[in-house]
């Protein structure tokens, strides 16, 4: 599911794949549903390829992004990226992961992941992870 859904480097939100071109990609915000072209220069990150540090392996975002889920029982998050302190961000973050590497992941990373956390909620993803088939295979 996070695989189709873009963050394009300076830009602000998130942004949902609707189709591709030769040269250029059409995205649709997930704020407020407009959509537009994104090119190959700028720099576009599908949030199913981003990781988060923890001191063993990297965790994918979509477990990360489920934790919060579970944490905040799909509610948007309660704390506030743009007032809260640094020390506040990092004991949410042990709340959500507690491996989570804090020599690596910095206060702008959490902030990013709350307000990713919040734009997901409002637009209705509550579903983070892939969902595993249930068909049975053939024989």
């Amino acid at each position: 599911m996070l695989k189709e859904i873009l963050f394009i480097s300076g830009k602000p939100g998130l942004y949902k794949l609707i189709s591709s071109g030769k040269n250029m990609f059409i995205v649709e915000s997930l704020a407020d549903k407009k959509r537009m072209p994104a090119y190959p220069h700028d720099k576009i990150m599908s949030l199913g390829e981003i990781a988060m540090y923890t001191d063993a392996d990297d965790i994918p975002l979509s477990t990360v992004l489920t934790n919060l889920r579970n944490l905040e029982n799909g509610a948007a998050a309660s704390i506030n990226p743009k007032t809260a302190t640094t020390d506040s961000l990092y004991d949410y973050m042990g709340k959500v992961l507690p491996s989570f590497d804090r020599d690596r992941v910095h206060a702008t990373d959490i902030k990013r992941l709350i307000q990713w956390y919040n734009i997901l909620i409002a637009a209705g993803f509550t579903e983070f992870e892939k969902q595993e088939d249930t068909e049975p295979e053939a024989e």
